[in-house]
């Protein structure tokens, strides 16, 4: 095991797991499992509220509907088929149902952290808002100090994860299906994100707001379309996720060898890295909402996770199970096809529907990975704009500091589309990790903060 691989399991070993389960089951417990229990009300309240949204024109704040949008760019990316793909393959089948453990618990959080981030909120001297974990960490617990530390890492997850890591997949992919040179895709992501970027929050939800559910919807009906052609072997495929789910690795034995199974972790793992409840960038995102409430944002934070991992992170695993089982078995058809990653859902898609799947399969990666670029520069300039603000005002506050991010975040954005990421990928997975830090010990020690919505959650 090199150095990396030993940093990288520091970060992300089994006691990471356990803060993540251990925090979501505490927010769980202490709302009367209001994810199950209250969840009538908490989809009227969100994805059952859409047709009634309304409108704001000021262009320094958005709607609840945009703030979802943004967030839901930021989360759904390579993750949701990348991420998968690597589950299944290094964890097996097992891992899907810890992905839905994860997302089960991890709306909790979610939802903890971005009410913490609407009652924190404040308005700056330009009529932005500034929000997210580092001003619960200040103002909340008075710790500047947890504060910056976590601005940092987010910083530096925004120019590898949100950035460098989306845009060499979107290059890479874009060169495995249409034989496009990485150069040019370099460019071409870098200008169009520019035009995006340039337009502030107001255009960023705007983009957001047009892509995520076409692409999204194009991606559900699809892969749908794929699991129904090969349902004869659905019950199969599930009896593997939940059979496989509770194996415990002969090595380790016991309680240690279930939390260290494959399974276990990569399901844990690549849910988190899909979703990113406990991260604390939902709790940003949800920023610049207006006419919202503490309460609204958490719910609709808490929709975010289930669309992100019990829908598109299922469907990704189902289609690729059910190709498997249905040429061969799963395991048998990851070597028959030969590939890893997106690769493979490609892969998948190609298998029953050709070339078009294929297309399909591309062209949802590459505006997943798009609207993560985009939606993760708000994120980035946010917590940059607060690292500014505190530790060298003078130099790179207010325009200054907003050029200076941009052009750091553009740069990595093309530099990432023309080169080998691995280096990248294991830094921002670092970053990721030491992100939840701060933040998960902020959410326990602020949760008598955090305030459920007072229903009768059994009759919805």
């Amino acid at each position: 095991m090199d150095m990396g691989e030993v940093i990288h399991f520091l970060v992300w070993g089994p006691w990471t797991l356990v803060l993540f389960l251990g925090t979501g089951l505490w927010f769980t417990i202490k709302s009367g499992c209001f994810q199950f229990l209250g969840f009538r009300y908490w989809w009227k309240n969100t994805a059952g509220s859409l047709w009634r949204r309304n409108r704001e024109e000021n262009p320094r704040t958005i709607t609840q509907f945009q703030s979802a949008c943004t967030a839901l760019a930021a989360t759904i990316g390579t993750g949701n088929i990348v991420g998968v793909a690597t589950a299944l393959t290094a964890g097996g089948p097992g891992a899907l149902f810890w992905m839905w453990v994860s997302a089960a618990i991890g709306m909790m959080t979610a939802y903890a952290e971005t009410s913490l981030g609407q009652q924190y909120r404040y308005r700056q001297k330009d009529g932005h808002w500034l929000c997210g974990p580092m001003i619960y960490m200040e103002r909340g617990l008075g710790c500047p100090l947890l504060g910056i530390l976590y601005a940092l890492f987010a910083f530096c997850a925004s120019l590898g994860m949100g950035s460098m890591v989306q845009s060499n997949s979107m290059s890479g992919t874009l060169h495995y299906s249409v034989h496009v040179p990485p150069l040019l895709s370099a460019f071409l992501i870098t200008l169009l994100a520019g035009i995006v970027i340039l337009g502030g929050i107001g255009r960023i939800s705007r983009v957001s707001e047009r892509l995520m559910p076409i692409s999204a919807g194009i991606y559900v009906i699809f892969s749908v379309m794929v699991i129904l052609s090969y349902w004869e072997y659905l019950p199969r495929v599930l009896a593997a996720v939940f059979r496989e789910a509770f194996r415990i690795e002969s090595v380790g034995g016991g309680v240690s060898g279930f939390l260290l199974s494959r399974s276990v972790r990569y399901g844990l793992s690549r849910g988190v890295f899909s979703n990113e409840a406990g991260l604390g960038s939902l709790a940003v995102l949800h920023g610049a909402a207006e006419k919202t409430t503490p309460k609204e944002q958490g719910m609709w934070a808490m929709f975010e996770v289930f669309f992100d991992t019990v829908v598109i992170c299922t469907l990704t695993a189902l289609v690729i199970l059910c190709v498997g089982y249905g040429e061969r078995d799963y395991a048998g058809t990851f070597r028959l096809l030969g590939e890893d990653g997106a690769a493979l859902a490609i892969a998948c898609f190609r298998v029953r529907f050709g070339g078009a799947g294929e297309a399909l399969v591309s062209g949802a990666m590459a505006v997943f990975a798009f609207a993560t670029i985009i939606a993760w520069y708000y994120l980035g300039r946010q917590t940059f704009h607060y690292l500014a603000e505190r530790l060298c005002p003078r130099y790179f506050s207010g325009e200054k500091g907003e050029g200076l991010y941009l052009v750091l975040y553009l740069l990595a954005v093309f530099i990432g589309g023309i080169c080998r990421v691995e280096a990248v990928w294991l830094v921002s997975d670092v970053a990721n990790g030491l992100m939840a830090y701060p933040n998960l010990l902020s959410l326990l020690l602020l949760s008598r903060q955090v305030a459920f919505p007072g229903i009768d959650m059994a009759g919805g």
